[in-house]
């Protein structure tokens, strides 16, 4: 016989099989040895049992669709800190139609050409360089009309002067035309970038006078909130945390701390003057801090 442990019910003791698999006589814990037992059936996990306990078998599980852990929301999107300002075109070369003056003339317009560029330019180089072409012309067309020995001479002349002239004109052209100091379109788009939210600043301060009740709604002095309407920059001094207070030009640690106590002790501020008395602002501050805040009640 072999012994086998009985993983169910509340039979305890063990089990001796006769023969393997059939009936099976069992031992209580005095000892005494039990009715037999129906067949044993080996399960999967190498338990031993009879039929009539058999658990019934359950489908598999689905498996769970994959959730995001619980967190909080992304706050709403801020608007853009400067507006983007359309940049102007790029300069266009100028002197391209000059360049181009010997080979549209077939090399005959080559010394009027350098003369317009020697006058404009108020060169010597260059005038003795028109005079030069223009006696290369005439000698070209006085041997074209020479004879037919001569001929085809001059005309490899005036073909010379036609590729060197055009040649020569666009080397020549940048000296002749230069281009201007280049305009720093960087700083340009920073100079109606600051004046863009100024405005935005004025008209945030115009909204908050007619309607203070609309002003609070959009938040307008409160860079700490999440909020769809742009202000320019303002900050509201009587209501902003010290983390937006810290935000206005020069404001310290310690004048933060002055503008909570005050705001604590006695409430908000009227005016950017009546906070620079009350906190004894240094009177250097004052415009830019007023240009910056406001005073919402």
């Amino acid at each position: 016989m072999i012994p086998y442990a009985v993983p169910w019910g509340n039979a305890a003791g063990v089990v001796y099989v006769e023969g393997g698999v059939g009936s099976v006589s069992a031992a209580h814990p005095g000892g005494e040895p039990r009715d037999e037992v129906g067949p044993v059936h080996n399960y999967p996990n190498g338990h031993f049992g009879p039929s009539g306990n058999t658990p019934p078998p359950y489908p598999p599980r689905p498996p769970r669709a994959h959730r995001p852990p619980p967190g909080p929301q992304p706050p709403y999107p801020m608007p853009p800190l400067v507006q983007p300002v359309p940049v102007g075109p790029q300069d266009a070369p100028q002197g391209l139609l000059w360049a181009f003056t010997p080979f549209l003339t077939f090399g005959f317009g080559t010394p009027f050409s350098f003369l317009y560029a020697a006058v404009r330019r108020g060169s010597w180089n260059l005038g003795a360089t028109a005079a030069g072409y223009g006696l290369a012309t005439l000698g070209a067309l006085v041997l074209m009309d020479a004879g037919s020995i001569l001929g085809p001479l001059g005309a490899l002349m005036m073909l010379m002067l036609w590729i060197a002239g055009t040649a020569h004109a666009f080397a020549v052209r940048p000296s002749v035309f230069p281009r201007g100091n280049p305009r720093n379109r960087v700083n340009e788009h920073a100079v109606q970038a600051a004046k863009y939210r100024k405005v935005l600043r004025d008209e945030a301060r115009t909204l908050a006078a007619e309607d203070p009740a609309l002003a609070h709604e959009l938040r307008i002095g409160r860079p700490d909130l999440p909020r769809a309407y742009d202000d320019g920059g303002l900050v509201d001094v009587n209501h902003a945390p010290p983390a937006a207070l810290g935000q206005l030009p020069g404001m310290t640690g310690p004048l933060v701390e002055r503008i909570v106590a005050r705001r604590s002790e006695q409430g908000g501020f009227v005016s950017a003057e009546e906070m620079a008395v009350d906190i004894d602002l240094p009177p250097g501050m004052l415009p830019a801090i007023a240009e910056y805040a406001i005073f919402l009640a």
